[in-house]
């Protein structure tokens, strides 16, 4: 009999939330968006640019 092995998950597991591309994925806070969608909404969720 076999038992049945639970693969581990390594790497980039999911994507950005919003458009699914898997590089550049900012997961602080739990936004888990890539930074080009970061960029675009940010300033909706309450982020402000500092020059």
């Amino acid at each position: 009999m076999k038992i049945k092995e639970r693969k581990k998950m390594y790497g980039r597991v999911k994507g950005c939330e919003r458009c699914g591309r898997k590089r550049g994925i900012i997961r602080r806070y739990g936004l888990h968006l890539c930074r080009q969608c970061f960029r675009e909404i940010a300033e909706e969720l309450g982020f402000k640019k500092y020059y």
